[in-house]
């Protein structure tokens, strides 16, 4: 079953897809797993830096969010919960996902998941999709907002739109 279209939304710049990433930041909990789909240069890695930097701002604390290209993973504590970033592009078989233990950390922390065709099977059925494609100029981007399971369209709607 191929998820549905819950929210479509257009962003005009980078600085616009950020404040997307971080409205979306503070509505997600533990469990919570986002997928990050879309071409190369589409944005992926801009979204989850913004997210990632927007949550960990809530806490008074300013790092460096680096792409997890050679690290495949990179953790972030949030006090009460972690968030794990996956850039699973160099993986070459989605058997090598237990070994990074992403399958464990879907149920008890919060996942951005670039490049999650390479999970196979293990993508989560109850995930959101953010397909992410370029716009009608260089810096636009579009984002698509899908899932498989209702529970995300209220929460989406009460977080980016408006």
């Amino acid at each position: 079953m191929s998820p549905d279209t819950i929210l479509t939304l257009s962003s005009a710049s980078p600085e616009d897809t950020a404040r997307i990433a971080t409205r979306l930041g503070a509505c997600l909990d533990a469990g919570d797993v986002v997928l990050l789909h879309g071409p190369l240069g589409a944005g992926k890695s801009h979204f989850a830096r913004a997210l990632i930097q927007s949550r960990l701002a809530e806490l008074g604390r300013h790092e460096d969010v680096p792409s997890p290209s050679f690290t495949l993973v990179q953790t972030y504590d949030l006090g009460d919960v972690a968030l794990w970033h996956a850039d699973l592009y160099r993986l070459s078989d989605a058997s090598e996902v237990p070994e990074l233990g992403l399958d464990l950390a879907f149920d008890e922390a919060i996942c951005l998941v670039e490049w999650p065709e390479r999970l196979g099977d293990l993508a989560p059925e109850d995930a959101l999709h953010l397909h992410l494609g370029v716009g009608a100029v260089p810096e636009a981007r579009a984002l698509r907002f899908a899932a498989r399971t209702p529970r995300w369209a209220a929460r989406l709607a009460s977080a980016l739109e408006g």
